[in-house]
Order: structure tokens, then C-alpha cells, then sequence
């Protein structure tokens, strides 16, 4: 099972960074969290930009979200809402199809309970416009627990992707 970790932040030192990677790190057997940094490269989005071919950045990203069998998306809140670079990539893959239905769990890595819950219910919708099946949607708390609570959100991503795969 191949799992595709987008982070919804360009930083380097990001702590949803560092959440995706614990998760690749602490993946079950059969597992692999293939962590992304193709948003980095994507144009903003222009359907008009597709009349001449579409940009090879894009072919890279739609290729990625078709050949993985669910997304795992770590965000940063901006503005009560989701970061526009994630926006961007999510609207490059809504006109081609290849986030239709797909599997998605949702987290932000935050160093308060109270945070991340804003972003994460505007990515929710954003994503609830392509039908995309939704786990997880809570924000999890950088400290003791933290690894153990990635864990259980990467176990509920394959065990959704593994109901869906049994047609429930």
C-alpha cells in the first residue's frame, strides 16, 4: 500500500513535516508513506495554462495523487483557513479527477489542542467537494503522545483504504 504524505507547509524545519515523517517512520509492514514535496513546484492554477500542455509540475502531482492508494495531508492553519499552496495543489487535481474518492486523512501537527481545527475544517470541505473519503480531521499535539496518536491515524488510513478496497 502506498501512501502519498502531502505537507501543507514549504517550511523546512515544518512540524507537519515532522509528522509525516514519523508517520513513514512508523508505518506498518506493507506500508510505505512516500512523504511529498511536489507542491513546491506547482504553478498557481490557471485552467488556461492547460490549452498549451499541461505544465509538466502538474503531470508530476496528478501522476503521484493517481498512483498512490491514499493521501495523508498534514497542514498548518493560515488565516482560520488551509494554506494556499495546499488549496492550489487540491485545485489542480479537482478538473482531472484523480483526488475523486480517494482516501484522505486530514491532521495538523500543533502545539495546542485548541489549534489547526479552523484549517482542518476548511480543508475538509474543499476536499468533501471531490467526495473524497475523510479520516482523522483532528489536530495533533506535539509532545509525549505525539508519535502514538501519528500512528493510530496512518492504522485508521489503512484500514479505511483496505474497507474501501473490500467495497465497504
Amino acid at each position: 500500500m502506498h501512501i502519498l504524505g502531502v505537507c501543507g507547509s514549504l517550511q523546512a524545519n515544518s512540524g507537519n513535516l515532522a509528522l509525516l515523517r514519523a508517520a513513514a517512520g512508523s508505518a506498518p509492514a506493507g506500508v510505505e508513506v512516500i512523504v511529498s514535496d511536489l507542491l513546491r513546484d506547482l504553478p498557481f492554477f490557471d485552467p488556461g495554462l492547460e490549452a498549451a500542455g499541461v505544465p509538466r509540475s502538474v503531470e508530476t502531482w496528478r501522476r503521484a495523487l493517481a498512483d498512490c492508494d491514499a493521501l495523508l495531508i498534514a497542514t498548518p492553519e493560515y488565516g482560520h483557513s488551509l494554506p494556499g499552496v495546499l488549496k492550489n495543489a487540491i485545485d489542480w487535481a479537482i478538473p482531472s479527477g484523480e483526488l475523486e474518492r480517494k482516501v484522505v486523512a486530514m491532521t495538523a501537527a500543533v502545539p495546542h489542542p485548541d489549534r489547526g481545527r479552523l484549517g482542518l475544517q476548511a480543508l475538509g470541505q474543499t476536499l468533501r467537494a471531490v467526495s473524497a473519503v475523510l479520516v482523522g480531521g483532528s489536530p495533533i499535539v506535539r509532545g509525549p503522545d505525539f508519535e502514538a496518536q501519528v500512528r493510530r491515524l496512518v492504522a485508521a488510513l489503512v484500514e479505511r483504504v483496505t474497507e474501501s478496497r473490500a467495497g465497504g
